[in-house]
Formats: structure tokens, C-alpha cells, sequence
């Protein structure tokens, strides 16, 4: 058995970002503007306001827990402060699910300025890689290490209990100094692994995060070979960038970018499994708990989850501030332990609950953690079925 996988019982986490406390925003808008900002205040609140989030997981049920991204101004922007070789674009219009924002303008409009760009700490613009790639977040990350770990012994989490994400080779920036796609996403592989590498040898498990992958089976102007390529190249980066890590200790997360909105022009699950499954994980996690997405549980009566590696389905969801109810949990938790096995099955939510560091979040964070106890009760009910 992995570490991963379930002994006695439906093991809980979730994916990664959740809302930030206001008083770490105050001190992250005055950091991230160029203003003069106390650093040991800001470090003593970071780490205060992490060991909160751990211990609020905790209380919650959750047995999988992170840092909450507290240090990360968003998914898009952190990296910028990790790597050399690139430059931010603002002057550039950032194009996110093109074909999506082209079928419902008036929605997306609306939703970008009050839901994912317009409340960012940060203006999320386009970032594009001008020279060679270096790796240089070792004091950063180290910070983001300690904390966690100094939190979960605190709230008497093990080590390999606690994940940190870290973004995919594909989530950082566009290339306009290497030659080709495979040179720009190898170079960027072998330094990122050194992020991936960090985090696991401290004991903790990696959560690479790929948001990008789906996209491609939507982009515009690509024909189905191109797209089996692009997807092709995402997985040898991803692998090469996980090389020398043991598969037990990565989760590999992908997922849609979008929150709440119509959702018609994004990937089935079909369209991406083949290709999760051939990253070096020992857990995969994906949206299954929303409209969209929710029948892809039969997806695994004709797809054989490969021996040893684990799911980890959302059965709450990031777009709605309905609380599931945890008998609804339980039924979604069955679902896919019938079919890939009880102990392959950990429970999640479909993404992250803040990947942008916001003052206001789409759900509200009183919300999230009712969402995390309905989910703690509905595994608590699908425990009892599956170990009777």
C-alpha cells in the first residue's frame, strides 16, 4: 500500500487555497504595492494565520491538510517570485478560456471584474519568459515549509499528512527565449523540480497543480493531433520536473480555472484521464462535484485506475456557497470506491477554495468550512458502509 491510500477508513483533504484572514491581505497589499512594510510583522502574522487554517482543518475533519496558500498572492503570480528569466506584461490582455468568455461576454465581464481579476492584490497579467530559467524561491519556500510543519505538530498532523502545492510546468508564463515548446517546458521541468524536490525531502507531499491541461482540448486554432501533442508535452514536463521523487509522495490536481459560470466550452474528464494517469503520482484529483462534471464518475467503469495509485474526486464544490449535505457526500464517495476500490477513494473538493489572494471570495469563508464538515460527515458515512 501507498501512503497514500485508505487503511481502515475514507481518508479527507482538500486542494489547496483558502481564504485569506484580512489581516495578512493588509500586510500582503502593502508588501505587494512596493511600499515599506514591517517584515517580522508580516512574518509573524503569516505563520499565526496558517497555524489558525491547520488547526481550523483539523477541528473540521480534515486529515489531508495544507498551508492554505496564505503566502501566495495567487496561482498565477507566485511563481514570478521564484524563477528568473521573466517578465510581466501589463500593457497585454490576458486571455483566459477564450471560447467560453467568446459564448457569454456579458457574463464573463462581470464575473472577471467582481470574481477572479477585479479583486486581486495583485493585477493578474500575462507573463512571458524572456531569458534563461533559474529557480531562486529556496528562501520563500523554506518559509512556506516551516510553517506548515511547526502547524500541523502543533495540531497533531504527521509530516506526510501535509501537502504544499506548487504550480505545473504548464501554469508559468509564455515562452519567447527558448527555441521550441519541449526545450522552454524541459528547462523549466529541471528547475522546478527543485521546488518539488524541497517540499518532499522535508517530509511533506507535493501537490502539482495543472489547471492548463483541460484547456488545451478547447483551444482555439489547434486540431485534435496538435492537441494530443500539447497534452503529450504537459505530461513528459510534469514528469520530468517530478524526476527522482517517489510517486506516494505527489498528488497531481487538475481542474477548470472557472468558479461559477456556464461552463459549456471546458474538457470532460474523458478527454485529460488518459493523460493524469500517465503522471508519476500516487493520488489524482479532479471536479466531480458540480453539474458540470458530476456523471464523469462512470468514466471508471471502462478506465482502470492503475495498482497502488489513488482518486481523489471532488464531492464538494468551489462554485457555490450551498453546503452539500453529507448523505449526498456519502453517495459520491460510494460511487467511485464500487468502482476503483475502497481504498483507493480519498475525499476532496473540486479546486481550491481562493486561488487568488481576494478580500472577498465567491464562497464565503464561513461557508468553506461548514463544506469541510458536511464532508468529514458524508466520509464518516461512507466508511460505515464500506467497512461494515
Amino acid at each position: 500500500m501507498t501512503s497514500q491510500q485508505n487503511i481502515d477508513h475514507i481518508q479527507t483533504t482538500h486542494i489547496g487555497s483558502l481564504p485569506r484572514p484580512h489581516e495578512l491581505l493588509d500586510l500582503m497589499k502593502v508588501r505587494l504595492s512596493g511600499q515599506p512594510y514591517d517584515k517580522t510583522k508580516f512574518h509573524e502574522v503569516l505563520t499565526k494565520t496558517v497555524a489558525n487554517s491547520i488547526r481550523k482543518q483539523v477541528e473540521c475533519g480534515i486529515e489531508i491538510v495544507s498551508d492554505g496558500e496564505f503566502s501566495k498572492p495567487g496561482f498565477f503570480t507566485y511563481i514570478q517570485d521564484r524563477l528568473e528569466g521573466y517578465e510581466a506584461r501589463p500593457n497585454q490582455k490576458l486571455v483566459l478560456f477564450q471560447k467560453e468568455v467568446e459564448a457569454f461576454p456579458e457574463y464573463y465581464a462581470e464575473y472577471f471584474k467582481t470574481a477572479m481579476l477585479g479583486g486581486a492584490l495583485v493585477p493578474i497579467t500575462p507573463v512571458v519568459c524572456t531569458g534563461p530559467v533559474k529557480y531562486r524561491g529556496e528562501k520563500l519556500l523554506r518559509i512556506d515549509i516551516d510553517n506548515a510543519k511547526a502547524a500541523a505538530k502543533t495540531a497533531g498532523i504527521p509530516d506526510h499528512h501535509v501537502f504544499l502545492p506548487a504550480t505545473a510546468p504548464s501554469g508559468v508564463g509564455i515562452n519567447e527565449y527558448y527555441k521550441s515548446d519541449e526545450e522552454y517546458f524541459h528547462a523549466l521541468a529541471d528547475e522546478l523540480n527543485k521546488e518539488y524536490r524541497t517540499i518532499v525531502a522535508a517530509g511533506l507531499l507535493v501537490q502539482v497543480d495543472d489547471p492548463f491541461l483541460p484547456d488545451i482540448f478547447f483551444e482555439p486554432g489547434l486540431d485534435e493531433p496538435q492537441k494530443k501533442r500539447r497534452a503529450q508535452i504537459y505530461v513528459e514536463a510534469t514528469n520530468r520536473a517530478l524526476r527522482g521523487i517517489p510517486p506516494n509522495m505527489v498528488r497531481f490536481h487538475t481542474c477548470y480555472g472557472i468558479n461559477e459560470g456556464p461552463r459549456l466550452y471546458e474538457a470532460a474528464l474523458s478527454d485529460i484521464i488518459e493523460y493524469v494517469l500517465k503522471i508519476n503520482a500516487g493520488s489524482y484529483s479532479f471536479e466531480a462535484a458540480n453539474p458540470r462534471h458530476e456523471h464523469e464518475y462512470h468514466l471508471f467503469e471502462r478506465v482502470k485506475l492503475p495498482e497502488g495509485k489513488v482518486i481523489c474526486p471532488g464531492v464538494i464544490t468551489h462554485a457555490s456557497n450551498i453546503v452539500e449535505h453529507p448523505e449526498l457526500i456519502a453517495e459520491r464517495i460510494l460511487r467511485f470506491a464500487k468502482l476503483v476500490g475502497r481504498e483507493n477513494v480519498i475525499a476532496g473538493a473540486d479546486c481550491g477554495f481562493s486561488s487568488q489572494a481576494l478580500y472577498r471570495t465567491e464562497v464565503h469563508d464561513s461557508v468553506v468550512w461548514e463544506k469541510f464538515k458536511a464532508m468529514r460527515q458524508g466520509a464518516d458515512l461512507a466508511t460505515k458502509a464500506l467497512w461494515k
